[in-house]
């Protein structure tokens, strides 16, 4: 396992982490920054959400990274064959207070970030520099040393993600492309999975409609929900009048969305588990801890072996 760290401004620009000092050529700084091992199987990119320090955020990708190297068992994921991730961990300012007007300064910094500011763009060109990497092996999609790509967002980090696939979707085929007839577009990230999304439930659709047509990932739009998360659901309700995804899965449309439980280990998750362009994982028996009159509740109550289990089997079914 190995794991490098790419820090963002409160604008979206990724900072030279010798300087401290927002970066102008990000495609030739990414190049510079980040080394994926010839040795690693597989590439996850995972972008925290709120209230997260430098420090908080970095422990937590640690713990994340090493719950998965842990719950992998050859035995039980053998289309996989090994697993040596290299992690690659985008750190936001998303620090608050828990209250609604730390809630509301962080949403709007998330869109503001995701919008007017360069949060999309440096994530499409960190996505697109990976995918340089890449070649289309009879069918399957893996960089020449074999990796496969994999997007793992929780909370805002998950905005981060998508507003990134939107934005490399719709006007920048350079960046990341698809596997379709059109040699513009040859690559694709293998999995997108979304823990405690905080976005409007019913609104995916309208916010990101790339994740329905032509998203330039390999497989569907993964999100978990659980009804103990009140950071997207009383919170997320308050500000913006409806409850998260995280809180009760993606709603609409619904002729695109399908819904599992999280399996537990003792269980195996199947192709036919994942047919739908948007598929909601119901995580309530799972993602149920939070302090003591914590106002988020269960929302970063994440790490879990079953959560390992969901990302190594998603990943056994790319290949």
């Amino acid at each position: 396992m190995s794991l490098v760290v790419l820090d963002l401004d409160a604008d979206g620009n990724p900072l030279d982490p010798a300087t401290q000092q927002p970066v102008a050529d990000v495609q030739g700084f990414l190049a510079r920054h980040l080394e994926v091992p010839e040795s690693a199987t597989d590439i996850v990119v995972f972008v925290h959400g709120w209230r997260n320090t430098k420090a908080t955020a970095f422990h937590r990708a640690h713990r994340f990274a090493d719950l998965v190297t842990t719950t992998y068992d050859p035995v039980r994921y053998p289309a996989l064959g090994a697993w040596n991730s290299h992690y690659v961990v985008v750190r936001w300012p998303s620090a608050s207070n828990p209250f609604l007007h730390g809630y509301r300064r962080i949403r709007d910094r998330a869109h503001l970030m995701s919008t007017t500011g360069r949060a999309p763009e440096a994530l499409a060109h960190l996505l697109g520099y990976l995918n340089a990497h890449r070649e289309r092996p009879r069918g399957t999609l893996r960089t020449k040393a074999g990796q496969y790509l994999h997007l793992v967002g929780h909370s805002f980090g998950c905005r981060f993600l998508a507003e990134a696939i939107q934005w490399a979707a719709d006007s920048r085929p350079d960046v990341l492309g698809w596997d379709r007839s059109d040699p513009r577009y040859p690559y694709a990230a293998d999995t997108l999975l979304m823990f405690q999304m905080a976005y409007p439930h019913d609104l995916i659709a309208h916010g990101f409609p790339r994740l329905l047509h032509d998203a330039p990932i390999g497989g569907p739009a993964v999100f978990t929900h659980s009804r103990f998360d009140r950071a997207v659901g009383l919170w997320h309700r308050l500000a913006e009048r409806r409850t998260g995804v995280g809180h009760r899965g993606a709603t609409e449309p619904r002729e695109h969305i399908s819904s599992i439980i999280l399996r537990p280990m003792t269980q195996n998750y199947t192709a036919g588990d994942f047919t739908s362009t948007l598929v909601n994982v119901d995580a309530n028996l799972c993602f149920r801890r939070g302090r003591f009159l914590n106002p988020a509740g269960a929302h970063a109550d994440i790490l879990h072996p079953e959560s390992a289990h969901l990302i190594l089997s998603l990943a056994e079914l790319a290949r």
